[in-house]
């Protein structure tokens, strides 16, 4: 896999939040005796780091260079331990709760989840270690990243510099638009995909034209409390009325379209169960698909299917917990060197030597320089394929072969387009709730994907469904997340 494959992780991000996971086997001796400051002769410091990827081969070998350079600037070596996305939640847990030695650790909205493992205690409030040790870091990522992060009023984990808001897109397979003539200028809504969709499904029969799997959620103008459970709050919202989001009527709207695509045969019978549509995007046999979108992502779609890919808007460039939590770094609460796990952190986010050497590997071996910020992979880059947005501050990475010279121009540009959501910063606490999240979690995964897909009528499946989820507490959920929210509102001053 090439550099393009590899920042395709920042994608896939979004897309794998379901079942990011970080793991990591083994433990390590973190050195207790040791004092926790830079340079003269006290004994370097061993920070342990635990993170999310497919483990790779020439990892420690990475670490000891990284580590030789971070030695000599803050007297600290490093040890990564990844753990593959699969397992990454699961064995976290495990590791978190025995009291394995580890320093650093890789969380986010999907992935060993931010939010609730800051208000376990898993992670150390890093107020005043941030003003401390981690000025370069304020000085540098955008603000919205460290104030989007803070749980219950504090920070308890750096967020990585890159794509700050969630915008939704139409993809399309353009060797289909080109083949049949296809104009994507006016589509926007769910409702505007139709003629295209028909055209293929007339004149391709090999070819699904809508591809979509079981985490599908139509695009409708809410922010979920709770990713892709049913309480949300409008984006235009004045009174911040957490609503049902079955009961609104752009969702039930989008579900009759759907229902109606499914029925049409625009939609795999399938959908409704499949994990993902890998399948179907690496054959090249669909029209449409939705996709969160960044700078420059047709032309990481693009290299990783082998084919040209161009995309739409589906919806604004919104700024969501979501879309904030994408990626954070926090500091473990048992770590025996919190404050030289800031330093390295301030160190990885504003140092370009150290963060191009933790995202590409050893300049010569892995890759080599063919400009001042600009590099091409060598042969052995295969043995050091890491997912960049899981690693720091990315607004400081090498441009790669085919990247454009503005790339990270262009990411600020973005950024500074991203609407705020009105809960942005708001986390809502289950614990109260947490029998009736059990059930309504059980009514979900009996309803929730055939409905989203289109797979079966809304009109008849709707109301039974509404009906469950009240079964199950949703009333209750709803009232405590509105106290909540109602509370916040009044602390913030919204």
């Amino acid at each position: 896999m090439g550099k393009s494959t590899k920042s395709f992780g920042l994608l896939s991000a979004a897309l794998l939040s379901f079942s990011l996971v970080l793991g990591g086997c083994g433990g390590g001796n973190g050195n207790g005796n040791a004092a926790d400051s830079g340079g003269g002769s006290e004994k370097p410091v061993e920070l342990i780091w635990y993170t999310i990827g497919t483990p790779q081969k020439d990892v420690d070998t990475v670490m000891e260079k990284v580590s030789e350079y971070t030695k000599e600037k803050i007297n600290a070596t490093v040890k990564m331990k990844m753990i593959d996305w699969g397992d990454y939640q699961q064995k976290m847990q495990v590791l978190v709760a025995s009291g394995e030695p580890m320093d650093i650790i890789f969380t986010s909205a999907g992935g060993f989840d931010y939010v609730q493992n800051a208000r376990k205690g898993a992670f150390l409030q890093i107020d005043d270690l941030l003003q401390k040790y981690g000025k370069g870091i304020i000085d540098t990522i955008d603000p919205a990243f460290l104030s989007g992060s803070k749980v219950d009023g504090h920070n308890y984990g750096i967020p990585a510099n890159k794509e700050l808001p969630q915008q939704d897109v139409w993809r399309f397979n353009k060797n289909l638009l080109d083949k049949y003539n296809l104009d994507i200028s006016n589509v926007r809504s769910l409702e505007s995909l139709e003629p295209l969709l028909k055209t293929i499904k007339e004149k391709e029969p090999n070819v699904t034209p809508f591809g979509l799997d079981k985490n599908h959620v139509p695009t409708v103008p809410y922010d979920f409390l709770i990713t892709n459970m049913p309480m949300a709050v409008k984006l235009d919202t004045t009174d911040y009325k957490v609503v049902n989001i079955l009961e609104t009527d752009e969702m039930k709207k989008a579900l009759r379209t759907m229902h109606k695509y499914y029925k049409a045969g625009y939609i795999s019978p399938e959908a409704a169960t499949v994990g993902s549509t890998n399948d179907l995007t690496k054959s090249g046999n669909w029209l449409v698909d939705r996709a969160q979108t960044q700078p420059l992502a047709e032309n990481l779609w693009a290299a990783a299917y082998g084919y040209p890919v161009v995309s739409t808007p589906a919806s604004d460039p919104i700024i969501t917990n979501a879309s904030v939590q994408g990626s954070i770094m926090a500091i473990s609460a048992n770590s025996e060197h919190p404050e030289k796990a800031m330093e390295f952190l301030n160190l990885l986010n504003t140092d370009p030597v150290l963060r191009n050497m933790v995202d590409s590997g050893i300049e010569g071996v892995h890759y080599e320089k063919i400009g001042e910020n600009r590099i091409r992979n060598l042969e052995a880059a295969k043995n050091y394929d890491m997912p960049s947005y899981s690693l720091g501050n990315n607004m400081i990475l090498y441009l790669n072969e085919n990247d454009p010279d503005d790339k990270w121009e262009q990411f600020k540009a973005f950024n500074a387009k991203g609407v705020p959501s009105p809960i942005l910063g708001f986390n809502f606490d289950s614990t109260k709730v947490a029998t009736e999240m059990a059930a309504i979690q059980n009514v979900k995964e009996q309803y929730w994907s055939s409905l989203m897909t289109g797979t079966v009528d809304p009109d008849e499946y709707l109301p039974i469904a509404i009906e469950k989820f009240k079964a199950a507490g949703l009333d209750k959920v709803i009232a405590e997340a509105q106290a909540q929210l109602d509370a916040w509102v009044a602390e913030n001053k919204k």
